[in-house]
């Protein structure tokens, strides 16, 4: 089923202000500057655990090519949307190794796990 996309109600009292609908292009900040936190998760996915990554900024373009030499690097699935990278499996330690060797230096591990 399709997402349809909601019409924005906009009221301005400026005559000459023309509304802009593009989205706002996320400037990439360079890998020792990204604070990426990586997690075990469980939550919506049936019991199954996911590696979770996030805190990426950047475009999307950026975050799925990150998110796809992590899955590749791990041997393993996942997909990389909505400024978060998922992994399948317990994988936090390895990705976390990854991201520190690939220049991530404030990379942190968070949640109990």
């Amino acid at each position: 089923m399709a997402k349809k996309k909601k019409k924005l109600n906009f009221y301005s009292t400026d005559p000459n202000f023309e509304w802009n609908d593009e989205p706002l292009e996320e400037e990439l900040l360079p890998p020792q500057q990204q604070r990426l936190r990586v997690q075990i998760d469980r939550k919506k996915r049936g019991g199954k655990e996911v590696t979770l990554v996030t805190g990426f900024v950047g475009p999307e373009e950026d975050l799925k090519a990150l998110g796809k030499k992590l899955k590749a690097s791990c041997g393993v699935g996942g997909s990389a949307k909505d400024g978060e990278i998922i992994v399948q499996g317990k994988q936090a330690e390895k990705v976390l190794e990854l991201l520190k060797k690939w220049g991530y230096s404030q990379t942190k591990r968070s949640g109990g796990n």
